[in-house]
Formats: structure tokens, C-alpha cells, sequence
């Protein structure tokens, strides 16, 4: 009966069709949902994500990286007298008003100071040495490739930043950020460009690596413990990375209008795919018919319904992996912001497979018309 289910899927591929492409796009749509929203606000911890630091000290209480407030700089001291931590790095944070030599209006833009050095930690993965050092120069800064349009500028053009002139001299990829614009300068110009003379004498973040990365979320505890340096927080980078992109899918309220939307594509999916089943069910149930006559019992038939609706579902997620490679693809050439991981990537395609199975337990339904009777009229 098994080989029946294959056989009729062969030779009645087209009333499996519709079944198949609803199964196909229900899985699309799951999986660039799932890749728009951890690109989206993925975005929220690049600066975390992308940098080599393993701690992250900041403001007690702070919700997300862009939410940081100024702590004093004697927190350095008390970091670089541990013993597990090798590296100690500050990180300024500016909130800013960008104007463009072009007219595009005021743009909020977000300063990030931080060390030019060629190993520095700070964006360590989006700023090669060579852009790094272009950040020596004075009131130099650099930008997102994507973010060119939306400041009016190009590479070595001048625009200003709270009222203080700078010049953009580099672009580079993964700067993106959630929210506004991104705009990377050396820790001089950030001083230099804040407007609030209380926090001249402050920093926004350290960051630090340790001896022993293993040993991150041991030393981050250790380190919280000393309130004689001010008022200040530890986290390990996974847990301030978590800890900002909760802030915006949780407490931002986007969290839940993206799950709003993930139950509207399941529940639409699953009437289209459950539907053409049916109709797929019921355009042979002569057939069905003919079956239960010659001894074959309705378990047994049912059994051939929910292997069919196996393999729609199957060939549904191989379209649906092939396409969303293709147009995530696309995407990252267009500068979308799009990521996807295996677990999420495995978390889509088991709800649509589930999809299509719900839909064949729907489908069996339509066998109750398969009565041998039917066959005399």
C-alpha cells in the first residue's frame, strides 16, 4: 500500500501539484520570516557579535547596547587588576544628528568610539587593519556600504555630526544597525563629538578578553562583586548579545506581532494544503472505492492517504530549501538583513511537515465517501 502512495503521486502528479507548491511556500515563507527577524535584530547586538571581547562591563540594569549609560572610568583599573583578564578596551557610545552635504535631512546616527589599534577588539570582525587605520585620522569616520544612500554621502565626502565636521573615509559591511545608523570613529573623535560635557570624562562600555575564554562567565561574576570602583555590570558576550536582542523582540512589542504573523502563515498554509489534499482524496475515490470492494480496509487506505501527504510534504520542503537558499542569496547581495541557523532552520521545516501531515489527517476524512456503493450509481 505504501508503493500505492507513490505510484498514485506519480501518475496523478497534478492533483498533488497545488498541494505540493502550498507546502512549498507555507515553508518559504517560515523560513525567510525566521531569517528577516534574526537579521533584524540580530542587527541590535552587532556591536557585541562582532567584536572579540568575551566581558562586557557597562551600566547596571542596562536592557540593550544602545541603551548604555556612561560609567566612570576608574572601572578600567579594577579590570585590568584581575588576573584572568589580558586585554581591556573602552567604548564610547554617542547618539548624534547627522547632516549630509546633500539634502536629506537630519539623520539620527549612532557615534561608536573605539581603539584604532590593528588588534583592536571593538568590530574586530567588520573592520580590517587597513580601515582601522584610516580611523587615526582626525575626525574620520566610517560607515555601512548600505547606509551611503540614507546619509547622502560617498567615500571621502565631509558631512557633520552634531554640528562638529567629519569626513567619511571607508565603508565597510556589517554595521548595520537596528534602529538608526551606524558610524564607527577612533575614541577622540567620539569625545570630540559629544555634546554633554558631564560625560567628557567617561565611557559608555570596557570591553576585555580573558585568559581562558571558557572561564568568561566565572571571571564576569568575580568582577561584579566589587561596588568600591562605582556602580557597574559584568556580562559575557553571549549574555549581553541575548540580553539586547530580547530587549527588542520582548519588551519592544515586535516579538509579538512576529508571532502573530508566524501563526497567520501556519494557519493559512495549512487550510490551502488540507484543502487541496481533500480535493485530491476526493477526485479518486472511485478509485478508494474500488479498493475497500476488492477487501482493502479503510485503516489501510487511510494509511496510503497520510504516506501521500508525507511526500507532498517532503518535496514541499525540498522547494522550500532551494528557494530560500536562492533568495537569502539575494538578500545578503542587496544588503537585507537576513541570518539563519540550523536550529531555527530546522525548527521551519519541522512545522512545515507538520503542516502537511495535519492536513493528510484532514484529508482522511474524504475516505468516508470511498463506500463500495458509490461504485453502482
Amino acid at each position: 500500500m505504501v508503493a500505492l502512495a507513490r505510484k498514485t503521486l506519480v501518475y496523478e502528479w497534478r492533483r498533488f501539484l497545488p498541494a505540493i507548491l502550498a507546502v512549498c511556500f507555507a515553508g518559504l515563507l517560515q523560513l525567510l520570516q525566521a531569517a528577516l527577524v534574526l537579521g533584524i535584530f540580530g542587527s541590535a547586538s552587532v556591536y557585541i557579535t562582532g567584536s572579540s571581547a568575551q566581558l562586557w562591563v557597562g551600566y547596571p540594569g542596562t536592557q540593550s547596547v544602545n541603551l548604555g549609560r556612561p560609567i566612570d572610568e576608574g572601572v578600567e583599573m579594577r579590570l585590568r587588576m584581575d588576573p584572568d583578564v589580558v586585554r581591556v578596551e573602552p567604548f564610547r557610545w554617542v547618539d548624534a544628528d547627522w547632516r549630509g552635504p546633500k539634502d536629506t535631512g537630519g539623520v539620527s546616527v549612532f557615534v561608536s568610539g573605539i581603539d584604532p589599534r590593528p588588534d583592536g577588539m571593538m568590530f574586530a570582525q567588520a573592520l580590517p587593519p587597513r580601515l582601522r587605520a584610516l580611523l587615526n585620522e582626525p575626525d574620520a569616520v566610517i560607515v555601512d556600504r548600505a547606509d551611503l544612500e540614507n546619509l547622502g554621502v560617498s567615500v571621502g565626502d565631509t558631512a557633520a555630526i552634531n554640528g562638529h565636521r567629519v569626513r567619511v573615509v571607508g565603508v565597510s559591511n556589517g554595521l548595520r544597525a537596528l534602529g538608526g545608523v551606524n558610524v564607527v570613529s577612533s575614541l577622540d573623535t567620539a569625545r570630540e563629538l559629544d555634546v554633554d560635557p558631564q560625560d567628557s570624562g567617561r565611557v559608555t562600555y570596557f570591553v576585555a578578553s580573558v585568559r581562558d575564554p571558557a572561564r568568561s562567565r566565572e571571571v564576569a561574576r568575580r568582577l561584579s562583586g566589587a561596588a568600591s570602583f562605582g556602580s557597574y555590570a559584568v556580562w559575557t558576550k553571549q549574555e549581553f548579545a541575548r540580553r539586547s536582542q530580547m530587549y527588542w523582540i520582548l519588551d519592544t512589542g515586535a516579538g509579538a506581532g512576529v508571532l502573530f504573523l508566524a501563526g497567520i502563515v501556519f494557519l493559512v498554509g495549512a487550510v490551502i494544503t488540507s484543502q487541496t489534499l481533500v480535493a485530491a482524496v476526493v477526485g479518486s475515490v472511485r478509485e478508494y472505492a474500488t479498493l475497500n470492494a476488492l477487501g482493502v480496509g479503510v485503516g489501510a487506505l487511510r494509511k496510503v492517504v497520510l504516506e501521500q501527504a508525507f511526500w507532498v510534504g517532503a518535496l514541499g520542503l525540498v522547494g522550500s530549501a532551494t528557494m530560500g537558499m536562492l533568495l537569502l542569496a539575494l538578500a545578503r547581495s542587496r544588503s537585507v538583513p537576513v541570518a539563519l541557523y540550523p536550529m531555527p532552520t530546522i525548527l521551519c521545516l519541522g512545522l512545515t511537515m507538520l503542516l502537511a501531515m495535519v492536513s493528510g489527517l484532514a484529508a482522511m476524512r474524504s475516505l468516508r465517501r470511498a463506500d463500495p456503493a458509490s461504485l453502482l450509481r
